[in-house]
């Protein structure tokens, strides 16, 4: 498989693409070949640039005879994870539940939980039970997604 990720890779490089993740589903009949892109400029993956990956991707893997038996070959984009990276991530997840891990002053780890409230570059604002709380963005390790505030 580090041929077939390799070859994916370079081919969605060689379309102005990177190549977020690969997965080669063999309990499927056919098997299927799953490949998730983002566009290089950081722009969103559309259904026409999936659709546009998907003629030389499936060339380059008929070229390459890595795949040996039939397989379905599908294009997408990997959406947005439960971790919040992107400034962009963070306006569009305003108002939800998240978890926090940042680190003290001592360098001691510590989570709070709350509704994501605001984001900057030098802060992140979250709202626990109605009070604001601000934690340095230097000192978060992660932000991730939550199903409550508890």
């Amino acid at each position: 498989m580090p041929d077939l990720e390799t070859l994916a890779s370079t081919t969605a490089s060689e379309n102005g693409y990177e190549l977020c993740g690969l997965q080669l589903l063999t309990h499927l009949i056919p098997m299927t070949l799953q490949v998730q892109i983002r566009q290089a400029s950081g722009n969103d993956v559309s259904l026409d640039d999936c659709a546009n990956l998907s003629g030389p991707m499936g060339i380059a893997i008929e070229n390459s005879n890595l795949l040996s038996a039939p397989y379905v070959l599908e294009i997408s984009s990997p959406g947005i994870g439960d971790t919040l990276k992107s400034d962009r991530d963070f306006k569009s997840f305003n108002g939800f539940p998240v978890k926090v891990v940042f680190k003290n002053k001592e360098g001691s780890e510590l989570q709070e939980n709350g509704l994501l409230h605001e984001c900057s570059s030098s802060h992140v604002n979250l709202n626990i039970k109605g009070r604001i709380k601000q934690i340095e963005r230097n000192d978060v390790i992660y932000v991730r997604l939550t199903t409550s505030t508890d």
